[in-house]
């Protein structure tokens, strides 16, 4: 993929999401590493909005699902139904069946058994009902919002399904210039029927095998390990980055790279989105939380902490 038919992405994206192409490059640096995306934020700034925009411009099959305390997990993963005219059980597909981007819309107002059959769908790309598993598209991501924990019927997201999601990210408000334009936009119109499709199934599976193939250094590599090593031994930390974070973030910076226009890895990628990929992945201890002290601001000091690799790049 040229760096111009990312631009192409993005600029499409960015005719409804105003102000936040930052953000923007980051989710689709995420689904390029073919990892799933938490959207934390208060509501109305655009993250379902967001999620519609990707789906038009990368020309993926789209669904949305409401996330309610009654959604139930059939209506995920789907369920048998007997057909009386063939005497038999009958399958009948759930949102996340034959859908390359789905869109989990307030997720922690749910309950922890519908999360997990989200879970089986993010870890392992299938479903299974009544024992028999049914493979989902390739490819497939969640894109999943949550409101902040607080608001009315929300619940805090357990430790290991936030550990399934490869970044978490914020949009936040958009500054007064993109108000007002968001504003004008919608006078009379809606700017998603503008978003264009870019690109197909088959190139964005030739930019993922891309991504995968982006060469990453010893020095990168163990430049990873050493900020896994001393998340775990930082004072503000009850648990620090595990295995999987430190793969993660790994994938991500092979994403940020290639966005980049670069087949190589440099610690500058790492460091871009170090704190998008391990900040929701550590828990906090509890004198960094009588002091008021965010996981951001540890990825931050980690980042200050640990020698960064000279890579001659």
């Amino acid at each position: 993929m040229t760096v111009d038919q990312t631009n192409k992405i993005l600029n499409e994206v960015g005719k409804v999401i105003r102000g936040k192409r930052e953000v923007t490059e980051k989710i689709l640096a995420a689904l390029l590493a073919g990892g799933h995306i938490l959207l934390d934020d208060v509501p109305g700034v655009g993250k379902t909005t967001m999620a519609v925009a990707l789906s038009r411009a990368l020309g993926l099959r789209y669904r949305r699902i409401q996330f309610t305390p009654d959604v139930m997990p059939s209506d995920i993963v789907g369920f048998s139904v007997y057909d009386k005219e063939t005497g038999g059980f009958r399958y009948v597909p759930g949102a996340a069946i034959d859908t390359n981007l789905l869109l989990g819309d307030e997720i922690n107002r749910t309950s922890s058994k519908t999360q997990s059959a989200l879970l089986e769908a993010m870890e392992e790309r299938q479903a299974t009902v009544d024992g028999i598993v049914h493979p989902l598209a390739d490819p497939f991501w969640v894109i999943a919002t949550q409101n902040q924990v607080g608001t009315a019927g929300t619940q805090t997201l357990p430790h290991a399904q936030m550990d399934r999601f490869l970044v978490r990210l914020t949009l936040g408000y958009p500054d007064y210039e993109s108000q007002m334009e968001i504003i004008r936009d919608r006078q009379t119109s809606d700017p998603l029927d503008e978003v264009v499709q870019i690109t197909t199934r088959e190139e964005i599976l030739t930019m993922m095998r891309e991504v995968r193939e982006c060469a990453m250094s010893d020095e990168i590599v163990a430049y990873i390990t050493r900020l896994a090593m001393a998340s775990r031994e930082h004072p503000m930390l009850e648990l620090g980055i595990s295995p999987r974070g430190a793969i993660c973030l790994g994938r991500m910076s092979r994403a940020q790279a290639y966005l980049s226009g670069r087949d190589f890895v440099i610690p500058e990628d790492v460091q871009a989105v170090f704190s998008d990929v391990c900040a929701h992945r550590v828990l906090l201890s509890q004198k960094a939380r009588l002091e008021r002290m965010s996981s951001g601001q540890v990825m931050a000091e980690l980042l200050q902490s640990v020698p960064v690799p000279y890579t001659g790049k």
